[in-house]
């Protein structure tokens, strides 16, 4: 099997999991985290992370491949400039190549950037005709462009990814949407809490710490946000996590 034929069978597979859940209930952070985390093995890029909006239409970061990439993303939002910020008020894709024209629009986070060896970002709108409710961001060194075909795929899988978050509310008010993007960002905040208890107690990094809190999830058949907030609030040893691993 040949590594193009290989890329087209994840990719696939890719949108048969993102498709899959507008038919049954579903964990946004880990549906979300495997988006992310797929794009960046598929498009061999550096680094990715989605933002979605909350019910006060301000951005939130819901999913990173690496944990600096999380703070990377949080940087944005402090400074309310970057790749992202752009993207979801414009609704349309951001594509930045080169390091002056980084500096010149986002002075305050270009510096982050290039500190990190990132000489591309590109932003992706999760939209759906004229609603846009967040940005998948993917981030590259000079070795790994994105071309035009690329970007293409990774809009449609942005896309998809949208319309799985909208279907459960295709018949209710907007104030329905509101609510299950406040739940999963308020899952976020669960996960996050969780990666610190395991982190402390295991001595490991974030990063470290949410591998073994999402293999702890799967290998017992339950959902993740149920776990974190286990974690979170003490129901759950942090020990039978590090045992687990």
């Amino acid at each position: 099997m040949t590594t193009t034929q290989s890329r087209e069978i994840r990719l696939g597979r890719l949108f048969v999991l993102l498709a899959d859940n507008l038919v049954q209930d579903f964990d946004i952070v880990d549906l979300l985290h495997d988006l992310v985390t797929s794009c960046v093995d598929l498009f061999d890029v550096s680094a990715g992370g989605l933002m979605l909006a909350d019910g006060g239409d301000q951005l939130r970061v819901l999913a990173a491949s690496s944990e600096d990439t999380r703070l990377l993303e949080l940087f944005e939002l402090q400074n309310q400039q970057g790749p992202c910020l752009d993207c979801f008020h414009s609704g349309a894709p951001v594509v930045s190549t080169a390091v002056a024209d980084q500096r010149r629009r986002w002075p305050a986070i270009a510096p982050q950037l290039q500190s990190r060896r990132i000489t591309a970002v590109y932003a992706f709108p999760l939209r759906l005709r004229e609603q846009v409710i967040g940005v998948l961001n993917v981030f590259s060194t000079p070795d790994a462009i994105l071309d035009a075909d690329d970007r293409a795929v990774v809009q449609a899988l942005a896309d998809v990814a949208t319309i799985s978050l909208l279907q459960h509310r295709a018949t209710e008010a907007s104030e329905r949407l509101a609510t299950q993007l406040q739940t999963a960002l308020t899952s976020r905040i669960a996960v996050e809490q969780a990666k610190g208890v395991i982190a402390q107690y295991a001595s490991v990094d974030m990063d470290r710490a949410f591998t073994m809190l999402r293999g702890y999830a799967r290998r017992n058949q339950r959902s993740l946000t149920a776990v974190a907030t286990e974690l979170a609030t003490g129901r759950l040893d942090p020990g039978a996590v590090r045992r687990a691993d």
